[in-house]
């Protein structure tokens, strides 16, 4: 419903726009509206088909894995941890293996296969809950997880990135580069949801493998941010680019050789796979042509002009480097919805170039935070839950921690 708003909204003030500059005398800006309307359509195409082979190979990766049982035993890992942040739920009950296996579905960058898994997880979660249309303690705390959770590798923002780098001409562009700024935004939006949810439940953390974990990231954080603080930028650029593309190869080959030794058959796994990749590329077409349509027409109209020019002003006088402002209205989208905050990334890796720091920034925010109303609304309802108590309050912290931390981190690595 609120995506049904904001997209209303961008025609009709686009259109509002465009009228009273009629009025004014501009003659051509009706005929810049008709010419937004076509290429914005055909440019969501070409994106949509570009991303066919991408999700295709990296879906077909990721079935490999599943069938390996690489991603089990990922969820296995990080069961110890987790196990705290939810004390309400029985050990070894059903929803533990699910919330387990949507986040880690959630770190790899796969939505459409964390989706199904986080639905399973509220049911299972449900059977505990004693009030059926209040959410539980637990519940809150994997809706936060998910909302602002971790992700190691934001697989269709690298997928569009390269996408628009081929569409641009642009050769030997690295569109991994931004997996190490981005892990570590949403490291930062992920720390902020579960101390946020702790710190209203009253969670004891102070438990050895939690504490553990925490000095560990902390430790390699600020060891990552001194050498940040010193290396020159060029070699920054390089070991963030480097970084990326490492981490995803080695990822690749973990898998296949996992597959290869529980004698797997590979070939099949991936096929199979990559079959669902093309199913999910073809499907945003749709919801990537309306959005790019509804914001062409508000770049066209002025619309835009203005909004960026009042958030440059207010940030001017903040006495802030206003480089970042183009890219924030992804961040703003992003809460509302996933799909038009994509199409604001196209839209400004469209208007200052995929290799601009403006759709570095764009690329970051979207990869580091999550549709917060969908998510709430798509999980809490799967179960009939009304009653959301804190959710939404610790959820919406989470997601501005994290677009703060975007943008700083955007310009350490600049």
């Amino acid at each position: 419903m609120a995506l049904n708003f904001v997209w209303l909204g961008f025609f009709l003030l686009s259109f509002l726009a465009a009228t009273v500059r009629l009025v004014n005398g501009d003659l051509a800006v009706f005929p810049a509206l008709l010419s937004s309307l076509f290429d914005s359509s055909r440019t969501a195409f070409e994106i949509s088909l570009g991303l066919v082979g991408v999700m295709s190979l990296w879906i077909g990766i990721m079935r490999v894995g599943e069938r390996a049982g690489v991603i089990d035993l990922f969820a296995r890992m990080v069961n110890p941890l987790l196990r705290h942040f939810f004390p309400g739920v029985p050990q070894g009950h059903p929803a533990q293996g699910a919330m387990m296996m949507n986040v880690s579905a959630n770190m790899l960058g796969l939505d459409n296969a964390a989706t199904p898994l986080g639905l399973t997880a509220m049911r299972e979660l449900q059977t505990l809950n004693r009030k059926p249309e209040t959410a539980t303690n637990a519940q809150i705390m994997f809706i936060v997880l998910n909302t602002a959770g971790l992700t190691l590798i934001p697989t269709s923002v690298i997928a569009i990135r390269q996408a628009m780098a081929v569409k641009q001409g642009l050769v030997n562009f690295n569109a991994a580069d931004i997996f190490l700024p981005t892990l570590l935004a949403t490291g930062a939006s992920c720390l902020a949801g579960l101390l946020a949810v702790a710190w209203v439940q009253r969670l004891n953390l102070f438990k050895p493998a939690v504490l553990i974990t925490a000095v560990i990231a902390g430790l390699a954080t600020t060891a990552l941010f001194l050498w940040l603080r010193h290396a020159p930028p060029a070699q920054v650029s390089q070991m963030a680019s480097l970084a990326g593309s490492g981490f995803i190869l080695s990822l690749i080959i973990l898998f296949l050789v996992c597959g290869a030794i529980r004698r797997v058959n590979v070939y099949d796994a991936f096929v199979d796979g990559a079959k669902e990749g093309f199913g999910v590329a073809v499907q945003i077409i749709p919801y990537l042509v309306a959005i790019l349509v509804a914001i062409g027409l508000f770049r066209a109209s002025g619309c835009m002009d203005i909004v960026m020019f009042a958030l440059t002003a207010t940030f001017e006088k903040l006495g802030m480097n206003t480089d970042f402002v183009p890219a924030l209205p992804v961040g703003l989208m992003k809460i509302l919805s996933g799909a038009g905050a994509r199409g604001l990334m196209v839209d400004v890796m469209t208007t200052y170039g995929v290799d601009s720091f403006q759709a570095r920034v764009a690329a970051i925010i979207q990869g580091s935070t999550e549709t917060t109303f969908y998510v709430l609304a798509v999980y809490f309802g799967s179960v009939n839950v009304r009653n959301t108590r804190h959710a939404l309050g610790c959820a919406l912290f989470a997601d501005v921690v994290g677009m703060t931390a975007a943008v700083w981190i955007a310009y350490l690595f600049r």
